[in-house]
């Protein structure tokens, strides 16, 4: 099992983190309240921890769970604390009314963290199409993700594979933009066509 360090400490934090404990893995929840942080590692058990915010996490793969408008600031403050991490970008990039993206075309949020990011640090995304509270369901659900180092991809394919989820591969770190754009295209499914948040996207193979 792997240790795994959450920055950012709602719902889809402790979402993953739930699971991870589940899954046997070390987890260290980090966040700019130590309180918060120590008060979710206290409610999850399975000996996670709180760890200090800045510092560099224990985890060789890091979930950056916060919010995009301030995921790119966090990445720069951390700076040299993430050098060989794996980290897995998690975040929604669409505008106030999820109707488009806030991402100039021709990247993505995830591109934008990798820019911030050492240059031996790897960046994933990763569970941006999943609703937390459908993820902490511990239905088995599909978990797309993108990535450039094929080394990266794989550590994060064995990570949600071991939560109990189906991991699939869409390609290199410029098919993030595609996985942002799910966000509007589920919250319209929510609004819309299903008529209920309490949806999930899925891959089936005929035959």
């Amino acid at each position: 099992m792997s240790s795994i360090s959450f920055i950012g400490l709602g719902d889809m934090a402790h979402a993953i983190a739930a699971r991870a404990v589940s899954g046997g893995h070390s987890v260290e929840l980090i966040g700019r309240d130590p309180a918060k942080a120590k008060s979710l590692a206290a409610e999850l058990g399975g000996g996670a921890t709180a760890g200090t915010f800045g510092t560099v996490p224990a985890g060789d793969i890091v979930v950056l769970a916060v919010p995009y408008t301030s995921a790119v600031p966090v990445v720069a403050r951390y700076g040299d604390a993430l050098a060989g991490k794996v980290i897995i970008d998690i975040s929604n990039t669409f505008n106030a009314d999820a109707t488009g993206l806030v991402t100039p075309d021709g990247t993505s949020g995830a591109q934008e963290i990798a820019k911030a990011a050492p240059a031996s640090a790897h960046v994933v995304k990763a569970f941006n199409t999943v609703f937390g509270h459908v993820l902490i369901q511990e239905r088995r659900l599909d978990v797309l993700f993108a990535g450039d180092d094929a080394g990266a991809k794989a550590n994060v394919s064995v990570f949600i594979e071991s939560l109990g989820l189906r991991p699939l591969d869409v390609g290199g770190l410029e098919m993030a933009r595609w996985l942002e754009g799910v966000g509007p295209l589920l919250m319209g499914l929510a609004r819309n066509g299903a008529g209920t948040f309490d949806v999930a996207l899925g891959v089936d193979f005929p035959g």
